[in-house]
Formats: structure tokens, C-alpha cells, sequence
């Protein structure tokens, strides 16, 4: 198959990385796997041969001649045409327990479809997820540095994250211009701290992160409106309350600040 650039594909070639993928997710006989982006179906086979049960989500038509050639047999094996962004992933099982999803993410996909699917995390329990080095490292970051932000406090919120390996350029076809980082995050239904209105609480996160070189107070002054607080006035002792200085840079907080503030507002 001929990738298309307008999907962001890159398949994986060989078998060493796929593998060491499979054996982190090391399926149990005949549990259901959700595969998003399944490709030429490196992993996809890998997965079947350990026993799961796969339920491949693919965007590409073109694929589907070759991934039902392969696979088409297994009675393990579902092959699903469609976006997996608008694609609701706990309609796809006929049980009400959770899954798990293992995927090769595109680069320009990646952070909508971790909202995505961290949105549905009552029916998903961990993803196994090959990223873009870099969203990796933005995904992991503690407070403090600069690749900490927004989409940090999203997956940290919610999962449990532990980074596995990395993946060179080299394993895919084409070779892309960057390194892939394989991540698991085991995902939790409620938040990991305690806040009222976890939402909220992600709309004060991105408010912070809009101007990251701004400070904590000005970034709050700039987004009063979607806070719904009907002062400026108000921000000082609001941040007073939380024991939060207003003149700290927004990468800074950790989630327990971030919850505080969001319960005071």
C-alpha cells in the first residue's frame, strides 16, 4: 500500500518494535481489543496471534481489501470503516465492562483523539498509544517545565501515565522526520484529585495555558468570561484563598492547586 500523506500514515515495518508493543499489551485469551488505525496490520496480527479478540477501527477505505486478505478469516478479527473521532468506542462491544485500546496515532490526530477517548473513559481502561516523541514528553511532564501544559493536566487528570520505549524513525514506512515514544495510560472513570466540577476545571487549564509567557493573574483576567467570574477585582483574593501567588507562571501548578482553585471559583 502506497501511504497517504493526508492521513499522516506511516505503517511499521518489521517485526522487533510491534512485538515489543504486543508484549507490553499482553492480551488475555479472547479479551476484546479496540485497534485505532490498524494500517497494514503489524500489530493487528501480532494481537490476534496472542488470543484477543480485535475490533480494528480504519479511516481508509483502501486498506480494507488487503486487512480482510490477511485477517478476514479470524473470527477474532472486526474490521470497522471510520473516523475514530466520530466514532463513539463504547458502542462497539456488546458488553457493558471496559476495554482496552492499542493504537498507532497519527501526529496530527493524536491530542484531539486522546480527548476523545479520555471523554469515554468509563468503557476504556488502559490505551497502549505510539505518539510523536515530543506529545509524548508533553504528556508526561510534572509541573515546573515548559513542556508542561494543557494537555499534561488533561492525561494526568484522568490516567495513570507511564512512558515504555521508544521507537526510531527507521521502523516505519515512510520514515518519518521524527522519533515515536510508546505510552500506556491507565485511565481512571473519576478525576485522580478531588475537584467538584472536573469540566471546570479543565476550562481553568486551558485558560492558564492560553499565554503561557503571561502570569497566573493576567491569564485569569484574560478569561473571566468562560470562568463566569464577573470580576477582575475578584481574581486577587480568589488566588489569596488558594494560597496560589498571582505572579507565578501558569506551568507551575499542580493538579491539587488547579482543583482548589477551580472548587473557589
Amino acid at each position: 500500500m502506497r501511504p497517504k500523506r493526508r492521513l499522516g500514515q506511516n505503517f511499521l515495518t518489521g517485526s522487533a518494535y510491534p512485538r515489543r508493543i504486543v508484549d507490553a499489551v499482553n492480551p488475555a485469551p479472547d479479551e476484546p481489543i479496540l485497534e485505532i488505525g490498524p494500517g497494514e496490520g503489524a500489530l493487528t496480527g501480532l494481537l490476534l496471534d496472542a488470543g484477543a479478540r480485535v475490533t480494528a477501527l480504519e479511516v481508509d477505505p483502501d486498506l480494507r481489501p488487503h486487512l480482510l486478505q490477511l485477517y478476514g478469516s479470524n473470527p477474532r478479527f472486526n474490521l470497522l470503516l471510520a473516523d475514530a473521532l466520530l466514532t463513539n468506542p463504547c458502542q462497539l462491544f456488546p458488553f457493558d465492562g471496559r476495554f482496552r485500546v492499542v493504537a498507532n496515532l497519527p501526529y496530527y490526530i493524536a491530542t484531539p483523539l486522546l480527548q476523545h477517548l479520555i471523554a469515554h473513559r468509563h468503557c476504556i481502561a488502559e490505551m497502549t498509544l505510539m505518539l510523536q516523541r515530543e506529545v509524548v514528553e508533553r504528556i508526561v511532564a510534572p509541573p515546573g517545565g515548559r513542556e508542561y501544559g494543557y494537555l499534561s493536566v488533561l492525561v494526568q487528570l484522568y490516567a495513570e501515565v507511564r512512558r515504555l520505549f521508544d521507537v526510531p524513525p527507521g521502523a516505519f514506512r515512510p520514515v518519518p522526520k521524527v522519533t515515536s515514544s510508546v505510552i500506556r495510560l491507565r485511565l481512571a472513570t473519576a478525576p485522580r484529585v478531588e475537584v467538584a466540577d472536573p469540566a471546570r476545571l479543565l476550562l481553568l487549564a486551558r485558560t492558564l495555558f492560553a499565554q503561557r509567557r503571561k502570569t497566573i493573574l493576567n491569564n485569569l483576567r484574560a478569561g473571566l468570561g468562560p470562568l463566569a467570574i464577573d470580576s477582575a477585582a475578584r481574581l486577587p483574593a480568589l488566588l489569596d484563598a488558594a494560597s496560589i501567588d498571582p505572579q507565578r507562571r501558569p506551568e507551575t501548578l499542580d493538579l491539587a492547586e488547579l482543583a482548589r482553585l477551580t472548587d473557589l471559583i
